[in-house]
């Protein structure tokens, strides 16, 4: 098995209060090969100026990592099956709301491919097939309790 890191940088900027709970919650997201994210609150849970609009929040993280996940794992059954893509997109949509135990949690992601194939598409079912190897070998999605749904468009 394998194991991931990231690393998570947050600093106080100079002269904030703190204790007043009116501080950024801009960071930095650091991962190995030297990628930098900039990361923060969603402004939808933290107003802004204490949030970054134009960082990447955990919310979108998350949903962008379980279309990811899925996403790489359709790529090489397609390939396998003798399929050429030259586009995938997604417009993954992630919704909150509170869970079986009454706490807020990211309880549906609808993952909403668009696929540009190359001479021969699949047939209905053969697509169907390959959304259904890639969702259950998405380790991502095994691992969350987040009800997942593939819509391909």
């Amino acid at each position: 098995m394998s194991t991931y890191s990231a690393t998570l940088v947050w600093e106080r900027p100079a002269g904030t209060v703190f204790k007043d709970n009116k501080y950024s919650r801009a960071h930095e997201w650091r991962f190995d090969g030297g990628t930098v994210v900039p990361a923060s609150s969603s402004p939808k849970v933290v107003p802004l100026p204490l949030s970054r609009e134009d960082a990447v929040d955990p919310e979108e993280a998350f949903v962008a990592s379980l279309s990811s996940c899925h996403m790489l794992f359709f790529l090489s059954y397609a390939a396998r099956a003798g399929f050429v893509i030259d586009r995938y997109e997604d417009e993954a949509l992630g919704e909150t709301g509170k869970n079986a135990d009454g706490v807020v949690a990211m309880t549906k992601v609808k993952l909403r491919p668009r696929i540009k194939w190359v001479d021969n598409p699949p047939s209905a079912s053969q697509l169907e097939e390959l959304h259904h190897r890639s969702h259950h070998s998405c380790y991502i999605a095994n691992s969350v309790k987040t009800e997942v749904t593939i819509e391909p468009r």
